[in-house]
């Protein structure tokens, strides 16, 4: 066996090293398999790559080595990892601070029920798309893990208003929740997150269909710290929201609201007057939006990153030229999504030339575009991706004319 002093040299160093290269070293001989297994080594484990070969039986002999030291695990993908082998975890780690779970779909209550027993340490866990998770889960979360700052409970469709209420007068430092594809949720849950999550900064309600202005504004003035907010597809909203934003959010940086129809230049105005550290917008599908929009973006939006603006096809390349000229082009703005937007032609490109940090553009089906517009472009920002399509082009009509031809893109009927 090695010195004192060189035993502590070799565990730094294997304190470094990933989960393969640990089991190799374990190979070399006893000594460092002593070393490479020993449980200070293995704080942090991310067994993604191996989520198919990983069964339960692996989960209970990693918690059994690592015991308390482990405070790290992602097992996102496992689909052979379920109940028993977390309730013997939790019962052997119970310094976890980070659990991720995602996709492991045999989870249940009983799991939630086990870290709330065992593992009061928890802070982070994910839990998306594991649909067999209720409102029991959140009730058990509430009463044991009370420092939980980030939840995502994405795809878990059973959870309802009640859960949501249960988890936040327990866990009332949540900083962030994902609720994508929550789909039972209704205002009332938001109610209850406005009212006792003022420390939330993050939070994604992607798809919950029944959400309405209401709640949203509860969130806005609960929530004053929030700067991340995922509406996507939250088809009822209106400029109340953005109204609500800008009034009680300053520190918005990302905003998503794609699909959201009712949205107009008069709730972005609002936004942008107010919200000066947006980074991130998604306005796909807000299709009543015009110029004016980008028009504010471009003068009160100095740091402005990524903006889509994909099927909003009242944009025009007067708009783009704002944008171009504005606070964010010369070293902010780095992705510009334009698909769909039949307004759009290769003069936007020449506005967007001056962007020295733009990496990537997206123009399919913005049928004014051509090949020589993105050259030029090209010319300016040899990096930059550029994504479009150009269709065939249709053949003439025959000489004699008796035959009709198609392009191979037309279906003959």
């Amino acid at each position: 066996m090695f010195s004192n002093s060189w035993t502590q040299v070799i565990l730094l160093i294997f304190s470094f090293l990933d989960v393969v290269t640990l089991c190799r070293c374990a190979q070399v001989s006893r000594a460092w398999n002593v070393l490479a297994l020993d449980g200070s080594n293995w704080q942090r484990i991310d067994l993604f790559d191996f989520q198919r070969d990983i069964e339960g039986r692996v989960v209970e002999n990693i918690s059994k080595r690592c015991g308390g030291f482990l405070r790290k695990l992602s097992l996102r993908g496992c689909l052979g990892v379920g109940d028993n082998a977390l309730r013997t975890f939790a019962q052997n780690c119970r310094n976890i601070e980070v659990l991720n779970l995602n996709g492991c779909t045999k989870t249940t209550d009983a799991t939630c029920t086990s870290l709330s027993k065992f593992c009061s340490k928890l802070r982070h866990l994910d839990l998306a798309s594991c649909t067999s998770i209720t409102n029991m889960s959140l009730k058990a979360l509430s009463e044991g893990c009370p420092l939980l700052e980030q939840l995502n409970i994405s795809w878990c469709d059973q959870v309802t208003k009640d859960g949501i209420q249960a988890l936040v007068r327990g866990c009332g430092g949540l900083k962030a929740l994902f609720l994508k594809g929550c789909t039972q949720l209704e205002d009332e849950a938001l109610k209850y997150i406005g009212a006792h999550c003022p420390e939330l900064v993050t939070l994604n309600l992607q798809t919950c269909l029944q959400i309405t202005d209401e709640g949203l504004i509860t969130i806005c003035r609960g929530c004053h710290k929030l700067q991340s907010l995922c509406a996507s597809g939250c088809s009822n909203i209106t400029d109340a929201i953005l109204n609500a934003l800008g009034q009680n959010c300053p520190r918005l940086r990302i905003l998503e609201v794609a699909r959201c129809s009712q949205l107009t230049d008069v709730g972005f105005t609002t936004l942008a007057r107010n919200c000066h550290e947006l980074e991130k917008m998604d306005l796909e599908e807000c299709v009543q939006i015009t110029d004016s929009t980008l028009i504010q973006l471009s003068i009160h939006c100095p740091r402005l990153q990524v903006l889509s603006l994909s099927h909003c096809e009242l944009i025009t390349d007067d708009g783009i030229r704002h944008l171009g000229n504005g606070a964010c082009a010369h070293d902010q703005l780095e992705v510009i999504e334009l698909d769909n937007c039949p307004l759009i032609t290769d003069a936007s490109l020449e506005h967007l030339k001056s962007c020295h940090s733009l990496e990537r553009i997206e123009l399919y089906d913005c049928q004014q575009i051509t090949r020589a517009g993105i050259k030029r472009l090209r010319t300016h920002l040899p990096n930059i991706k550029v994504h479009a399509y150009f269709a065939p082009v249709t053949p003439p009509p025959s000489v004699g004319g008796s035959r009709q031809r198609f392009c191979r893109c037309c279906i003959i009927l």
